[in-house]
């Protein structure tokens, strides 16, 4: 079994710092840079690591971790692989978010919460492995809408912009927060949330064109997304805007853009059938190249057989008859795939075996590498997440989620539930936002609600000498 190193979930350094000396210092995080991007979406099952991996070896420039809910990130335990460098955040023996530390810089962490502090509280908890926090607010499964995540915050609009003025808050101001909905059934609605979600301080909003009752299948609505745009940049607020929906891959990506004047393109069923449609090449066959590459670098990275199993059978290509090996040869394939229960029996009667993941993993890495030398250092990927001996670190996220704590206990005086923003679910989005920590999120606030940044600020200066503490 490979090595390992276990440690309690660390937080990132302060959110909030008053200017010292080393102000001028860079910071070690590159700039996230979503203009003109095209990312892979946050998919759930199809958005694992090999899957937003690969994606970025064909040339995602960003890619979406699936939803997480907020209550199971917190308290999770971070373990790391010291073989393949695996970083792992489980529960009970049970990853529920794995990443790899080249990714890093091109990662954004998609949370799924109906609660400020249990929001913060989760970025906190994965920050030091991510490059931003998005949250969900666009999702209409029942897994996600059940407790009023998802698509649900779209009817909450005091609570869905409190969650993320919480966030933008308490995260470092060089750690962007970002949201992705879906269209309202009105355009007028659809303004009205647009301009107040981007009002929270995101850097980044992308627009799911389709509405929360529309099928997949439906054709989204992608010619509604030009006044959107055109009406966040008249805030003049500097927030990009990214299209999903219906774009087969980078080269529609330009005519998605020249369409709807989005800055930035999200893919997700096209890149579930086909990780390569982010080259600007023509898409791999499915088969006989990117399934092997899959599961070759899948076996490597311990990714489990049955989510392997699931994102290899979704790939498609134009013309698979036509692939090497023919008919004959896909038929083969899709019998072994179906019936083996894990990698090294589908590995016994595969002639060619599945050898050869850590090659493609340093074929991974030398991409990325190469992407960062020819001027793609803001998303360049090579600065580890976090290194084992950076107890200092650890020791210091122990004491801001301690504090995070102690805020929800100090606002936390009277027990609360989330409720749409008027009684009959409809839409008030001309109502004012509700401070993000402890709201009746009917638009009353509690008298020590808006102290998070100050109670953080305080927590800095008091601990600023405290041996294992370290702000930057």
């Amino acid at each position: 079994m490979p090595a390992s190193h276990h440690s309690p979930s660390p937080s990132p350094p302060p959110s909030k710092r008053q200017k010292t000396d080393t102000e001028s210092t860079p910071s070690l995080r590159p700039r996230v840079n979503f203009r003109d991007a095209v990312t892979l979406a946050p998919m759930v099952r199809s958005g694992t690591l090999p899957s937003r991996l690969l994606a970025l070896k064909y040339g995602a420039d960003l890619v979406w971790h699936p939803e997480t809910v907020d209550k199971a990130i917190i308290g999770c335990e971070r373990v790391v692989n010291e073989s393949t460098g695996v970083i792992s955040y489980t529960r009970g023996g049970r990853a529920l978010f794995t990443m790899h530390p080249i990714e890093r810089n091109h990662l954004i962490f998609q949370l799924g919460s109906a609660d400020p502090e249990l929001a913060v509280k989760a970025a906190l908890t994965v920050l030091p492995d991510v490059a931003g926090i998005d949250l969900n607010c666009g999702c209409p499964k029942s897994f996600s809408v059940h407790s009023g995540m998802g698509a649900a915050l779209l009817t909450n609009p005091d609570l869905l912009c409190g969650i993320l003025t919480a966030l933008r808050e308490a995260l470092p101001s060089d750690v962007p927060v970002t949201a992705k909905i879906r269209l309202l059934p009105t355009q007028d609605d659809t303004l009205k949330l647009v301009k107040r979600i981007v009002e929270t301080g995101v850097s980044a909003l992308t627009v799911h064109c389709r509405t929360r009752n529309m099928r997949p299948r439906e054709p989204a609505l992608i010619h509604r997304l030009r006044e959107v745009v055109e009406f966040v940049e008249g805030l003049g607020v500097g927030v990009t805007v990214l299209e999903n929906g219906d774009c087969s891959g980078r080269p529609d990506a330009k005519r998605v853009r020249d369409t709807t004047g989005a800055h930035g393109v999200m893919i997700a069923r096209a890149a579930e059938s086909n990780l390569s449609c982010f080259s600007t090449d023509p898409i791999v066959d499915a088969t006989s190249v990117l399934a092997l590459e899959y599961l070759r670098l899948a076996k490597y990275l311990d990714n489990a057989w049955g989510n392997s199993k699931f994102c290899v059978s979704q790939f498609s290509s134009p013309s698979p008859a036509s692939a090497p090996g023919g008919k004959s040869y896909l038929k083969h394939f899709r019998s072994l795939l179906t019936s083996a229960k894990e990698y090294d029996v589908f590995e016994n009667e595969f002639e060619g075996g599945l050898a050869g993941g850590e090659g493609i993993m340093d074929e991974i890495r030398n991409v990325m590498e190469a992407r960062n030398a020819s001027g793609g250092a803001e998303n360049d990927g090579s600065i580890p997440a976090i290194k084992p001996e950076e107890d200092a670190v650890a020791g210091e996220g122990s004491a801001r989620v301690a504090l995070v704590d102690g805020i929800i206990a100090a606002t936390n005086e009277h027990a609360r539930t989330a409720t749409p923003a008027s009684a009959t679910g409809e839409f008030e989005l001309g109502a004012p936002t509700v401070n993000p920590i402890a709201p009746d999120f009917r638009g009353e606030t509690h008298d020590k609600s808006g102290d998070l940044p100050l109670i953080i600020r305080s927590f800095e200066q008091n601990q600023a000498e405290t041996p294992g503490f370290r702000s930057r």
